[in-house]
């Protein structure tokens, strides 16, 4: 693990589940093979999906880092196991493709305490591993127009949507503008409207890996909620 390495742990489907084949050719990508697939014959997909692509499908539960000084990828590996062993799994409420502050994202149709638990548990519980943020990191995070509350949580946790600011959603574009939106929503809904009518549980956690900047994310280890 190269110290230019980042780690997240992200929420993302099993393998066999309808959402995450969908998901990969939708994106063009898949994270465990890193293999390149056809996307849907939907003009200028390619184009939106660039960004959702290099991350893979996920939800973030605990943010991209660097390892801190000091810290090794199996402490890492084994403190995030010990995690989902006191985790029970949970149903995950329906989805829907929603307009996420521009850009489309899949999210839950209502409120979720045990997901919102487990985020907060991911954030916390690893936190003692994370690299600080740089100065240039913190910078371009506060591009956003960050609320004070925001702010508060990047300068602490190095990202500013955790806890009370934290939103699960599954990114499938970047942001759209008007008349892009008006043909990827549509398309995106009908696109997912039977794969995310199946029931689904959170029955695991997943550590995705980017060896190095610019390089895609891939999913390293997918770790069981045994609680």
């Amino acid at each position: 693990m190269g110290p230019d390495a980042r780690i997240a742990v992200y929420y993302a489907p099993l393998p066999d589940d309808p959402l995450s084949v969908e998901a990969a050719t939708w994106l063009g990508r898949n994270p465990m093979s890193d293999a390149a697939l056809p996307q849907p014959a939907i003009p200028g997909i390619a184009e939106v999906t660039a960004d959702p692509r290099l991350y893979g499908f996920h939800a973030t539960l605990k943010p991209p880092m660097r390892l801190a000084s000091g810290c090794k990828w199996s402490e890492l590996l084994d403190a995030a196991r010990s995690l989902a062993d006191s985790i029970a799994s949970f149903d995950l409420p329906t989805l829907s493709v929603q307009d996420l502050f521009g850009f489309l994202a899949l999210r839950e149709t209502e409120p979720s305490t045990p997901l919102q638990a487990l985020a907060d548990a991911c954030v916390e519980q690893l936190d003692r591993f994370r690299a600080p943020a740089t100065d240039i990191e913190l910078a371009r995070r506060r591009r956003a127009k960050l609320t004070p509350e925001q702010d508060r949580m990047l300068v602490r946790w190095g990202y500013p949507y955790v806890f009370n600011t934290w939103f699960f959603h599954l990114t499938l574009t970047r942001r759209l503008s008007a008349a892009e939106k008006q043909e990827f929503l549509p398309a995106a809904r009908a696109y997912f409207a039977k794969s995310i009518a199946v029931p689904r549980r959170v029955s695991d956690i997943c550590l995705f890996v980017q060896a190095a900047p610019g390089a895609p994310f891939m999913i390293k280890e997918r770790l069981k909620l045994r609680g």
